[in-house]
Parts: C-alpha cells; structure tokens; sequence
C-alpha cells in the first residue's frame, strides 16, 4: 500500500501542485479551501491531467509525464467518492450498487458491511445524507478498486451523521486493507482520519 504522487497542473495563471510518499493506509490532504487538494485527487483519479510529474500506486504508475504512461480513468481502478454522493435518482439503492459493479453477488455483503440493506428498494431522494454518502461508497467499493479516493465525504453533515460517517471511514480504513486518499479542509477531520497527512 503506497502513494508515490508528484503532480503539477496549470489552470490558467494558477499553478497547483504537491508532491509526497505515503505507506500509510489512510493519507490525508488537507489544506484551505481553494488549495488545490480536489485537484490533485482528481488528476490521480485521471479526470484532469497533469502538466508534469508522476502518479504510482502500490508499485503501479498510473501516470509518468516523462515516460509517456497515462492510463484512461477506467483502467486506473480507483474508486472515487466525490464531494456530492452523485447517486442515479432514477435507479433504486440496489440499482445505483450494481452500476459499474464488478461481481454481483457481492453486493449483500457490502451492503451489510455498510449497513446498508435494509436501503437498497429505497430511491436516492429518500435518503438522508449520511445514508447517500454510504451507499456511493458501497458502489465505489463494488467496482473493484485498488485504492479509494474520498472528496471532502464528511461535508454537508450535520453533527450525528458526521459522527457516523467519521466511523465508517475509519471502519473501511481498518477492515478493507484498500489505500485511501481523503481530501479535508477540517485538521481535526485529518488528525483523526489520517495515518499520514499531507498539508497543502
């Protein structure tokens, strides 16, 4: 489990940019907003491309300006949960679960690890925000990633569905043995989330 990241990015006159290692499981970015931290989880996620530098995964370059490698999105097999939920209103729980799901029969146990599946008939706008934000997890997880990527994924809570939402991502970061990147603007959110924080 490791991050090798060094990215800049142009966006205009603006220059964003960060370079670290992380062995840890759980690695933070945390900064102000505005500091560039969704943009460089976008450009690992292969969303928004890099001006320069590298991205390695696990022992994996997923880009390398120098060497000319950059992997499409869908063969990066990162599991990105963005700021907003980004839920399938028209699709059931279950429905949004099996998009993009690698194995099927996986989603019963996701879901119970989610606590979940007594959701998964209900329609998105059903949901409360603490439910949404875990049912996307549960979808990003389903597709087989190799690491996670988590968009600011405590915003917009209030302090009970915080509060849950903070123990389940410290839950996946226990149990799942997946690398995770997690964007934060809050240092008590990355102090408690993270085993290695970045500050930007």
């Amino acid at each position: 489990m490791s991050f090798d990241i060094d990215l800049t990015v142009r966006r205009g006159e603006r220059v964003i940019g960060t370079a670290f290692r992380s062995e840890a499981r759980s690695t933070v970015l945390v900064g102000h907003s505005g500091a560039g931290k969704t943009s460089v989880l976008m450009m690992i996620a292969g969303l928004l491309r890099p001006s320069c530098g590298h991205i390695r995964i696990a022992g994996r370059t997923l880009y390398d300006e120098a060497a000319a490698v950059d992997l499409p999105p869908q063969h990066r097999r990162a599991g990105v949960v963005f700021q907003e939920p980004r839920l399938f209103p028209h699709l059931s729980v279950r429905k949004n679960l099996l998009y993009g799901a690698a194995d099927a029969s996986a989603v019963a146990r996701i879901a119970a690890t989610l606590e979940i599946a007594p959701l998964l008939d209900r329609w998105p706008r059903s949901l409360s925000g603490g439910e949404a934000r875990r049912v996307a997890i549960g979808r990003a997880l389903l597709s087989d990633p190799a690491f996670l990527l988590l968009d600011e994924p405590l915003a917009s809570l209030d302090r009970t569905r915080r509060e849950e939402a903070m123990q389940e991502i410290e839950r996946l970061r226990d149990d799942m043995r997946l690398p995770m990147l997690i964007v934060t603007h809050d240092p008590e959110e990355a102090e408690r989330l993270g085993q290695h924080i970045v500050r930007m």
